[in-house]
């Protein structure tokens, strides 16, 4: 057992993990998942639940565990020799998954198992394998099923060059600049500029795309021309206005493409009408209905943002013609006008260490369970571990366990994510459960002076966004593995427990317990929080109507768009009338925004982004539950929380997302709260 990649007995070994080990791993996993499928798909095997998945299953869950930390670490400790050793074994690993999801005699197998021999979780389970297979291509026959193959194997390889372009792309872009140039600038930024620039020897200070440096001198910094030079790197990043090498625009063309001629291969007009069959949404035109009539609610309240920014820019910043690069700045500028308090006065209240306390009180509180230091073998000195356990009748039980992954750093893929190591499992080989666990990784900024990291209010947001995830995963008490936690979940419901977990950041009684000013330990003021309270909803309507634009934009490009037909620039014009249709901020032609959309190139949000919005709904419904039951204290009602706990995240994806939550709210949901929560549920603006 020199192979980490092949101990499967606990957590993986990512200290030991090495580009060496991926090849001889896939060999022995993928020999011994073949072996599993030819054994099950035998004539006289039975055609039982159990059976299959004593062989298949465990033989299939150990590659998928395997490559799954391969791929993590791909991630999120990118080197040359691991990309080329995952991209040497991507084809293989992608061939065998397709080629198990298209193979007619499991899909044969697997429609001759009993239905009524199964539990309710087996059932559900049986339900979303027999359509996949149909999805996967099982029907097909003869050149169409190695079409479809060859189809997959070449998108997979698509999506892993479209990712790591703009990783390069953003870990390429440096720019040194004298301290005179970043007035305005916060000083802890300032400070990781300087630390940057010393770690390479190099005099001044060095700014980067990450999005702790990027966002901060967008937002303050006085200097138009540096903030014009870094938004111009930040949207030509892997597009042919920058480096060749890195230009993701013939990328997306065929991507568009293939994923067209599979739609049709299967019998769908678009790929757009492929994508919703395993959806909460209905079809291609009920998204566009949604997305339009949201546009129409949000759009005066976009326009009266946009003209605030305006006047604003004009009479107190003499801006009389923003560009671009200046609507962020702007846009902070105002908010301090107008609410007397900046993010960087607010940021100085959340050390990281603090708020992770608090956002473990509060799940600690709701949920009934407690968070624990744990150990775990790890990719990053700055990675910690942690165990969720729940006291029971028979003592304390572990219920899951997660690393958390906060800090950006070079040969890191930007965002936040939250991914599964492993899924809760009554393991159908051994008879033991399989308890889940969770990876959460956002990209926050580090320490400074010794000082622990500072996290902005949007920073907390996103840690209890991916935390939520992270809960729907680890809570879940549903014992088969393809529809326990996150699996099996309708992809537009999948957001629900994770924008859910965003509302607490905006709770007086939960948010003061996650404060400390760094330097004197001062619980974040009320006066302060107020003030936050008021700015809620700062341009809410142009935010809206981003994310509808990038939603309405990625269904039409999957439905009405002809990638086999474009001319070039299409991808490009179609935006164009997208942006025209509901955005109300002009964008400048230079921008490449589609060249690193990596949610639907490379992140499994094709025809799908719309979901943010879509959960939205459900999300703000749900919180509204708790709205309702608050105590007079101001602590969320725990009798709720144990509803909302065992109808949302305990139920995973057992049953229809519809189902749980009407378990949970007593009725189908409404968009009444998500306005309300926005503060678009009032007469239009004039």
């Amino acid at each position: 057992m020199t192979n980490p990649l092949l101990d499967f007995a606990d957590l993986p070994l990512f200290d030991r993990i090495k580009p060496e080990h991926v090849a001889p791993a896939v060999d022995i996993l993928l020999a011994d998942a073949e072996a599993a499928l030819q054994t099950v798909t035998a004539a006289d095997f039975p055609a039982d639940w159990n059976a299959v998945s004593k062989v298949l299953d465990v033989a299939s869950e150990r590659f998928s565990r395997a490559w799954g930390a391969v791929g993590h670490l791909n991630a999120v400790a990118d080197t040359p020799e691991l990309r080329a050793a995952y991209n040497e074994a991507m084809p293989r690993v992608t061939a065998f998954w397709t080629r198990l999801g298209s193979d007619e005699r499991l899909y044969a197998k697997y429609k001759a198992i009993d239905t009524a021999t199964l539990n309710p979780e087996q059932r559900q389970a049986h339900r979303n394998a027999v359509r996949n297979f149909v999805l996967g291509g099982a029907e097909l026959q003869g050149d169409a099923k190695k079409r479809f193959a060859d189809i997959q194997e070449r998108q997979a390889e698509l999506s892993q060059k479209f990712s790591e372009n703009a990783l390069d792309a953003t870990d390429a872009f440096s720019y040194y600049v004298a301290l005179g140039e970043l007035e305005g600038v916060p000083e802890d930024v300032i400070g990781a500029a300087r630390a940057a620039a010393e770690a390479e020897g190099k005099q001044g200070y060095k700014l980067t795309l990450k999005m702790p440096c990027y966002l901060p001198v967008m937002q303050f910094a006085k200097s138009s021309a540096l903030r014009e030079t870094l938004y111009r790197a930040y949207v030509t990043r892997a597009s042919e206005l920058g480096d060749a090498a890195f230009d993701n625009t013939a990328l997306i063309n065929e991507i568009l493409a293939l994923r067209e001629e599979e739609a049709r291969l299967l019998g769908y007009r678009n790929f757009g009408e492929l994508s919703v069959v395993p959806k909460m949404a209905e079809s291609p035109e009920q998204v566009v209905k949604f997305l339009r009539d949201l546009a129409a609610k949000a759009k005066p309240y976009g326009e009266r943002d946009l003209a605030d920014l305006r006047v604003f820019a004009s009479e107190q910043l003499n801006i009389a013609d923003p560009q671009a690069w200046d609507w962020s700045y702007i846009g902070e500028k105002l908010k301090e006008a107008r609410y007397a308090f900046s993010e960087q006065e607010v940021k100085q209240y959340f050390p990281a260490p603090k708020v992770m306390a608090g956002l473990f009180k509060i799940v600690e509180t709701l949920f009934e369970v407690s968070i624990r230091r744990d150990n775990a073998p790890t990719w990053h000195p700055s990675v910690e571990f942690y165990r969720i356990e729940r006291q029971t009748a028979n003592g304390v039980q572990k219920v899951g366990q997660f690393y958390l992954d906060p800090s950006a750093r070079a040969a890191k893929r930007g965002g936040a994510w939250m991914d599964d190591v492993r899924a809760r499992w009554l393991r159908p080989d051994d008879g033991t459960l399989q308890t889940p666990v969770a990876q959460l990784v956002c990209n926050f900024a580090s320490g400074v002076d010794g000082k622990p990291p500072l996290l902005t209010h949007d920073d907390v947001t996103t840690l209890f966004h991916e935390f939520g995830h992270g809960l729907h995963h680890m809570l879940t008490q549903v014992n088969e593995r393809d529809v326990s936690g996150i699996s099996g979940v309708e992809w537009d419901a999948v957001e629900l427990p994770s924008q859910f977990m965003e509302n607490f950041c905006w709770e007086w009684d939960v948010l003061r317990h996650m404060t400390a000013h760094v330097d004197t330990g001062e619980p974040l003021p009320r006066a302060l929080f107020d003030k936050m309270t008021a700015a809620k909803n700062f341009q809410s309507g142009l935010q809206t109507l981003r994310q509808i634009e990038f939603s309405l934009f990625d269904m039409l490009l999957h439905t009405e768009y002809q990638a086999a037909n474009a001319q070039p620039g299409g991808v490009l014009a179609l935006l164009g009338m997208v942006r025209a249709e509901v955005a109300v901020m002009p964008a400048p032609p230079f921008s490449r925004t589609p060249n690193t959309f990596s949610h639907i190139f490379s992140g499994g949000y094709a025809a799908g982004y719309y979901s943010y919005k879509w959960a939205e709904v459900l999300s703000a419904d749900a919180y509204a539950a708790f709205e309702e039951t608050v105590g007079a204290d101001g602590q969320p009602n725990i009798e709720t929380g144990r509803r909302y706990r065992q109808a949302i995240l305990e139920a995973g994806g057992s049953r229809s997302a519809m189902d749980s939550f009407k378990a949970f709210r007593g009725r189908e949901p409404q968009l009444d709260a998500l306005l309300r929560h926005q503060g678009m549920a009032q007469a239009q603006p004039d």
